[in-house]
C-alpha cells in the first residue's frame, strides 16, 4: 500500500488507526484539518512527505489485528459506533473532568491565576458546545442519515428533508469541530502539552491525564464523521438525489440553519 499522490490527510488517517497514530506522532492534525493534502501537512511540519509515507506503510502492514473497515460498514452502524463510543464517552468525561479542574482551580488558583481561569473558562465553553454539538447531532442528522439508508435499502424515495441537503447540517457539525479543535489547541498550550507543574497533587495529575484522554478521543470522534461518515452521506445523498424532496418548513429550516 502506498499513498497516492494528492490524497487528503483525512484519508490517510481512515486507511487504518495505525496510520492516525503515526499522523498524531508527527502533529498531523486529520480531524479538523483533514481536508489537506498529505504532501502539504508534511510540508508544514518540515516532514518528509516519502519517510512519513514509509513508516504508514509499515505502521499499517505491521497491524496484526483486524480493524473495522467504516469506509465500507453501513452508516447506521457507525452511527451507532460512534453514539455509543465516543458520544457517551463525552457524557461521562466532560463532567469529570471538569469537576477535577474545579478542585484545582480552588486548591491552586493563587498559585497561577492566568493559567489557571482561563483554561477553566476554555474548557467549560468547548463543554457548553460539545453537549449542544451531540445533541443536533442525534436530534437531527444523524436520524436523517438513518432513514436515507432505510429508504434506500427498502426501495423507497428518500424521504423529505427540512434543510435542502445534508451537506448544510454537516456544514454547521464541522464549523463547530473546528471550534473544538481550536479549544483543544488552546488547551494543551495552558497545560504545556499537559505537563504537571512542581506544585500539582493528585488531583493536578489526573485532571491533566483527563484533558490528554479527552483530546485523543475526540480525535478519533471527529475524524470519524469529518473524514468518513460526513463524505459517505453527502455522496450517498447526492447518488440517490432524483428521489428525494424538500420539505417546505420554514421554521425548521431556520433552526436547520442555525444548527
Amino acid at each position: 500500500m502506498r499513498i497516492q499522490e494528492g490524497v487528503s490527510v483525512g484519508e490517510v488517517a481512515a486507511l487504518s488507526p495505525a496510520a492516525a497514530g503515526v499522523l498524531e506522532k508527527y502533529g498531523i492534525d486529520y480531524c479538523c484539518s483533514g481536508k489537506r493534502s498529505f504532501e502539504d501537512a508534511c510540508r508544514e511540519r518540515g516532514l518528509s512527505t516519502a519517510q512519513v509515507g514509509d513508516e504508514i506503510d509499515q505502521a499499517v502492514n505491521a497491524s496484526a489485528k483486524p480493524m473495522k473497515d467504516w469506509n465500507a460498514a453501513p452508516l447506521r452502524e457507525l452511527i451507532q459506533h460512534i453514539v455509543a463510543t465516543h458520544h457517551e464517552y463525552l457524557r461521562l468525561e466532560l463532567p469529570r473532568v471538569g469537576q477535577r479542574l474545579r478542585r484545582v482551580v480552588q486548591a491552586h488558583g493563587a498559585k497561577d491565576p492566568e493559567t489557571l481561569n482561563e483554561l477553566e473558562a476554555v474548557y467549560h465553553e468547548m463543554w457548553r458546545e460539545l453537549e449542544m454539538h451531540i445533541h443536533k447531532e442525534e436530534l437531527m442528522l444523524f436520524p436523517t442519515i438513518d432513514r436515507y439508508e432505510a429508504a434506500v435499502q427498502n426501495g423507497r424515495p428518500l424521504p423529505p428533508v427540512p434543510f435542502g441537503s445534508i451537506a448544510n447540517p454537516i456544514a454547521v457539525m464541522e464549523r463547530e469541530h473546528d471550534s473544538a479543535g481550536g479549544a483543544l489547541d488552546r488547551i494543551r498550550e495552558l497545560t504545556r502539552g499537559f505537563q504537571a507543574p512542581e506544585y500539582a497533587c493528585a488531583t493536578y495529575h489526573s485532571m491533566l491525564e483527563g484533558l490528554k484522554a479527552l483530546e485523543a478521543d475526540l480525535h478519533t470522534h471527529v475524524h470519524l464523521e469529518n473524514n468518513i461518515l460526513f463524505p459517505r452521506a453527502i455522496a450517498f445523498e447526492q447518488a440517490h438525489s432524483g428521489q428525494t424532496t424538500v420539505a417546505t418548513a420554514p421554521g425548521l429550516s431556520h433552526a436547520a440553519r442555525q444548527g
